[in-house]
């Protein structure tokens, strides 16, 4: 069966895919900078650290790529539907076999080359994600525990200690540190030094758990008998929330944290109040040695 010219119905199915396709790309152009993150948390003054620029960027451009393969292929599933419908006075079957080499091999190297591509950007992003140089400034050890988590600050040798949050939908913005959604005065909080590169240890003391930044846009597992690592380098001062991704039993949903981001004398401040309130140390991965820890009503509480 031959097919026959293009009607005026296809032309204007042609013609509303390409006007189509112009306003998605117009309107991509005045989107908000929301949109413009894939709908990733970012803030307009800056980057969180020095790693989220690369991650959004990576998520984005898998979406419009993602689009834009989307596009082309209802584009032309569209054009083929009124291009070569079966007619009125059109009796007769189409061959009912028949092959093309150039566009079966089209089929095979365009995804494998689309594959390539992604792989590709993915590998470098992660590769400089992932990267622990072992020279970083500031030096922090995490410890997941249920509910909660101790955070020891290898550098001062210093520790903080928390407990879980009881009721997490009873908190209201009275409740949050600096009006930063997701936190809670309650919550234990990490302080780490803007500008600086800071190595983050995690361990478990009893079940898998997950720590989780999301403004850091990276999370990574705490498993029990194994120690993470990962380096990062803050970049805005701020107040975030901070979580446990993986559930671990119970009181999963109140393992919370916050994460305060300050300058370098504030930082210094902070490890002085810890050290005034005799909170010196390191609390360890055993749960006898965590409660013969420095005696305080927040340690005590931080023993589950």
């Amino acid at each position: 069966m031959q097919s026959k010219p293009p009607t005026r119905a296809t032309r204007a199915i042609l013609r509303a895919t390409a006007v189509a396709g112009a306003v998605a790309v117009l309107a991509s152009g005045c989107a908000s900078d929301t949109v413009k993150r894939g709908y990733l948390p970012g803030y307009a003054d800056g980057e969180v650290t020095n790693h989220t620029e690369g991650i959004a960027s990576l998520w984005v451009g898998s979406w419009v790529a993602a689009l834009a393969v989307g596009v082309i292929t209802w584009g032309l599933m569209l054009w083929c539907v009124a291009a070569y419908r079966k007619r009125r006075d059109d009796h007769q079957l189409p061959v009912q076999t028949r092959y093309h080499v150039p566009l079966e091999l089209m089929y095979v190297i365009v995804p494998l080359a689309m594959v390539l591509v992604l792989f590709h950007h993915t590998d470098r992003v992660m590769t400089d994600v992932t990267a622990v140089s072992g020279d970083a400034d500031v030096h922090v050890q995490v410890i997941g525990k249920q509910w909660s988590w101790d955070f020891n600050y290898l550098d001062d040798d210093v520790y903080d200690t928390g407990q879980h949050l009881n009721d997490v939908g009873g908190q209201t913005a009275a409740d949050e540190v600096d009006g930063a959604p997701g936190t809670s005065k309650a919550l234990p909080t990490l302080y780490l030094p803007v500008g600086e590169s800071v190595e983050f240890t995690l361990d478990s003391r009893d079940v898998i758990h997950s720590f989780w930044i999301p403004a850091f846009l990276y999370k990574e597992d705490m498993i029990p008998g194994r120690t993470n690592t990962f380096e990062v380098t803050p970049e805005r001062e701020g107040t975030y929330a901070g979580k446990c991704a993986e559930l671990c039993g119970e009181f999963h949903s109140g393992m919370l944290f916050n994460v305060k981001v300050v300058s370098r004398d504030e930082y210094d401040a902070h490890m002085d109040a810890l050290r005034d309130a005799g909170q010196t140390g390191e609390l360890g991965l055993d749960l006898n040695r965590h409660q013969e820890a420095p005696a305080s009503a927040e340690t005590e509480e931080g023993a589950h």
